[in-house]
């Protein structure tokens, strides 16, 4: 496989387009989505000429269209490469992870070029650019670009606007409290007392979280008082909960994606981390209205149980927050619909690992 310069001209065969075909694997969740955006961005503006197909699972699409950088996505589960075959890329960028499996999966469509960390078992990425532990996310990517030659910014955070919230749902306070596992959990009844202050100053509380986290909602919105038409767990969509997120007065939730959703849309909030450092996966340090609070030591983010640094966040510190990213919010900033932002780089922080 070609590894220097500019992708050939092979044609996609599924699409019967003659412009090359650039594909990208990222098939994973929200934030993993998210972070990969600065990267989808640069490989969209150095290969202009071509189609950009993103492999991912389906549901994304609604936040894949806002990226603007994609032309087709492609619905994939991790390490299937059957539905990818057909398209005999010019480029293959693995955003995924660090291999083998998902190197396989873009080895397997017979690219011209992989732009990919290096792995011992795949030849195919010899000579690539080197896995660093200790490096954000959405560092990880633009690196492994610009070594690559494909300039990237990790600045370009930012999704464009969404559609109208849904109705009555504008200027709300959103609180999530789910989270993939137990570890990342917040107690519910710390959410319901951080909803209650809330509703106690005249805001619009709602619960949100998927149909899967509906009880945890529905407990949170029960011990503050609040009726279970606040509770919006399962009942939106994505497209829905974007737009909820890019309208909200504020969102406090834990280290999940609707985190990474109030970074897009520049929406004030407050990010609970437990079991892993926001040098991983904060929002960039440099936007006062994204208010992190993490009591400093890491532990295992996929445990059941939740991690003991999180507990020692109190509904005291989390409520301070609250206040200084409203105050430290800019609405003209907020309503400004660019999409590329003039503020400084990230600094560096690290991983999730995916194969």
């Amino acid at each position: 496989m070609r590894r220097p310069g500019r992708p050939t001209e092979t044609t996609s065969r599924r699409r019967g387009t003659d412009r090359p075909v650039v594909l990208t694997l990222r098939a994973l969740g929200i934030g993993d989505l998210l972070t990969g955006v600065p990267a989808l961005r640069a490989i969209a503006d150095h290969h202009p000429e071509a189609h950009r197909v993103f492999a991912a699972p389906g549901w994304l699409r609604p936040l894949v269209e806002l990226t603007g950088a994609i032309d087709e996505v492609v619905d994939v589960r991790p390490f299937d490469p059957n539905p990818l075959t057909p398209y005999r890329p010019s480029l293959a960028v693995n955003l995924h992870g660090r291999g083998p499996a998902s190197h396989r999966m873009l080895v397997a469509t017979r690219p011209a070029r992989l732009v990919a960390f290096q792995h011992p078992e795949i030849t195919a990425s010899v000579g690539s650019p080197r896995w660093e532990e200790e490096e954000h996310e959405v560092e990880r990517w633009c690196r492994l670009l610009g070594e690559e030659g494909i300039p990237a910014d990790p600045r370009r955070l930012e999704l464009a606007p969404p559609g109208s919230a849904p109705p009555g749902l504008a200027g709300v306070t959103v609180i999530h409290p789910g989270a993939a596992s137990g570890a990342r959990r917040w107690p519910p009844a710390r959410w319901a007392t951080v909803a209650r202050a809330e509703a106690a100053t005249g805001a619009h509380v709602v619960v949100t979280g998927s149909s899967d986290e509906r009880s945890i909602a529905s407990v949170v919105a029960r011990l503050a008082g609040l009726p279970p038409s606040r509770v919006l767990a399962g009942r939106l969509d994505l497209a829905d909960l974007a737009s909820l997120v890019s309208s909200a007065r504020i969102v406090m939730s834990g280290d999940t994606g609707v985190a990474h959703l109030s970074t897009a849309f520049r929406t004030p909030s407050v990010v609970l981390f437990g079991p892993t450092p926001p040098r991983r996966w904060g929002p960039p340090p440099d936007r006062p209205e994204h208010v992190v609070l993490w009591a400093g030591s890491a532990g295992d983010p996929h445990a059941s149980a939740v991690d003991p640094a999180l507990l020692r966040i109190s509904v005291g510190d989390v409520l301070e927050a609250a206040h200084r990213a409203r105050v430290a919010s800019d609405p003209a900033r907020r309503s400004d619909a660019s999409w590329h932002p003039a503020t400084p780089p990230i600094g560096p922080r690290a991983r999730k690992v995916h194969a």
